[in-house]
């Protein structure tokens, strides 16, 4: 059985298994991230305004934090676009070492951190 439904979204526990495979860093250790300057200068910025992976990762906490029965098919949407986000970036992977990486510090501000 697949978990999808009559209209072939995925149902709740297999996004959440999706969404938690993709996302390996931890509420707290997301939080700490979006704080650092490294990550406010990753991903891109509109207007000089956040960029769309900081803002997501700030919706990522929350989403962390909430239970799955409180969770809403608004919040299940983006747990979907953020694994999408994360599996289609690691395909990009480049060569070479990534630690200090605008790569990296964009996947960490969808909840990815590759190094670990």
């Amino acid at each position: 059985m697949t978990g999808k439904g009559e209209t072939g979204r995925k149902d709740t526990g297999e996004t959440l298994r999706d969404f938690h495979d993709a996302v390996n860093m931890t509420a707290s250790e997301l939080e700490r991230w979006l704080d650092t300057d490294e990550s406010r200068g990753a991903g891109q910025h509109t207007d000089g305004k956040e960029s769309t992976g900081h803002a997501s990762g700030r919706r990522i906490v929350t989403l962390l934090r909430t239970r799955k029965a409180d969770l809403d098919a608004g919040d299940q949407r983006h747990m979907r676009k953020v694994t999408g986000y994360v599996h289609r970036h690691l395909a990009q992977r480049p060569s070479g070492e990534i630690t200090e990486t605008t790569w990296r510090y964009s996947l960490m501000n969808w909840g990815h951190d590759p190094a670990k």
